[in-house]
């Protein structure tokens, strides 16, 4: 749980300073955006740019917190923290400082006693940080048109429904999902494929095969929906430096070229009803048939001089951001957590994997990789990461291992419940029962008694 949330706070501050990692901005702009990010996110100029550094000197390792301990002291009383949030809602644009100067005001909290930082961790938890509170606001006229100057500094991806093959059991008719990934700025699709499901598994094979062969984006532009806002998506955003944009709900003209590319794809489903593909990989055959002779080399009237969007995207002077296998690998990997039975092992994806008698009882972390989950990593704070293997079970049982040391009974020569009962009997024997005193009784009266 611990290095979940110092995942999720690192990914968060990524967000943050996003838009400050774009070293095509110059100075002048940098400094609008960081004053921007500080009246929004109520942080010190210093605390931005010492993400910024983190991250430019670690990555992202280096935005995770440096290992600082809850306290008691740090705790808000619920009733000042109700109090906070009721100052937020009646006005979201409020800062945190400004809350604790508001509370401080008026005598709800001493000077000093809120921490700026814990306040902001407190409201984020309750669902009333600044980024949240934007749902307040509603846009009341037309977005206006924005396009890239170059490639890989903006993706936009969306799924689409397509036809209906017999690919389900017994041959039932089973609607397909197309995910397209398109370059904002060539208009060049990056990657774009028909798939049987409709999750996040094939917005992550979209971008994980765009990114093998294209390079690594600056932005990704995505609507609201579940596949794409999850923390899976956020920490693949995170891990690769990719700042991850939202449109804003019920705008679908936010992305208005992958919008305008999907109306293109129908003049090739009514194409492929005519071909009537029996499979996904034909269809998929046919589709990239299409793609590359009928819109990827064919000339863009919204691509300045008019050229192809592949010959847009490859005369590009901008030069593409690769990053290593071993890397990208990492960042598509998935993190659930199981726990351990009895035997050492957990089940993961139908199967049995040995984690080893010294967790039995205890819940650790399964980090995998979706393409091939056959071997998972294993990860339990404070130990480092080692792989396991499914469990091959023989045709006759092994013989049943030692439990480690930690885990078995410590052999005892004396019985401590019995000792400590003898000590405490033998202490109220030795200590003198106090007499009863009638001296200084008297009665109502007033007169003593003796």
């Amino acid at each position: 749980m611990q290095r979940e949330k110092e995942e999720a706070v690192a990914t968060e501050r990524m967000q943050l300073i996003a838009p400050l990692l774009d070293p095509h901005v110059d100075q002048a702009i940098r400094k609008q955006l960081t004053a921007a990010i500080c009246e929004q996110s109520g942080l010190s100029d210093r605390t931005v740019r010492r993400y910024v550094a983190q991250f430019q000197s670690a990555g992202f390792e280096g935005l995770k917190p440096q290992g600082r301990s809850p306290r008691d002291s740090d705790a808000i009383p619920p009733e000042v923290l109700t109090q906070a949030i009721q100052l937020r809602r009646e006005a979201p644009q409020r800062s945190v400082r400004q809350i604790i100067q508001v509370l401080e005001w008026e005598g709800r909290v001493s000077p000093g006693q809120i921490k700026r930082s814990t306040l902001q961790e407190q409201l984020a938890t309750a669902g009333y940080s600044t980024r949240q509170m934007r749902l307040y606001h509603s846009a009341g006229t037309a977005a206006r048109r924005f396009q890239r100057r170059h490639r890989n500094a903006l993706w936009q991806s969306d799924i689409k429904f397509g036809p209906y093959l017999p690919i389900g059991p017994n041959g039932k008719a089973q609607q397909v999902y197309l995910s397209v990934v398109i370059d904002d700025a060539t208009r060049f699709v990056v990657h774009a494929a028909f798939y049987p499901t409709q999750d996040q598994t094939i917005v992550e094979d979209s971008l994980r095969a765009a990114m093998r062969r294209y390079g690594v984006p600056q932005r990704l532009y995505f609507d609201n929906g579940k596949q794409y806002r999850s923390r899976q998506m956020a920490r693949i955003g995170a891990k690769l430096g990719i700042r991850i944009v939202y449109t804003k709900p019920y705008a679908p003209e936010a992305k208005g070229k992958v919008e305008r590319f999907n109306r293109v794809v129908d003049d090739f489903l009514a194409e492929a009803a005519l071909e009537r593909p029996q499979t996904l990989q034909r269809l998929n055959e046919l589709f990239q048939v299409w793609l590359t002779e009928c819109y990827q080399t064919r000339a863009h009237s919204a691509v300045p001089d008019h050229p192809s969007p592949e010959a847009a995207f490859r005369a590009d002077p901008e030069p593409l951001r690769w990053v290593s296998v071993e890397d990208l690998a990492t960042a598509f990997q998935r993190v659930d957590t199981r726990k351990v039975d009895k035997a050492g092992c957990i089940s993961f994806l139908g199967q049995k994997y040995e984690v080893g008698l010294a967790w039995i009882g205890q819940t650790v972390d399964v980090v995998y990789d979706p393409q091939s989950p056959t071997d998972i990593t294993i990860e339990v704070a404070g130990h480092a990461p080692w792989t396991v293997h499914p469990l091959v079970i023989g045709e006759h049982a092994g013989r049943r291992p030692a439990l480690p040391d930690h885990l078995g009974p410590t052999r005892a020569t004396q019985s401590r419940v019995l000792r400590a009962a003898e000590a405490r009997s033998q202490s109220d024997e030795e200590e003198p029962t106090p007499a009863v005193s009638y001296r200084n009784w008297a009665d109502e009266g007033g007169t003593p008694h003796v």
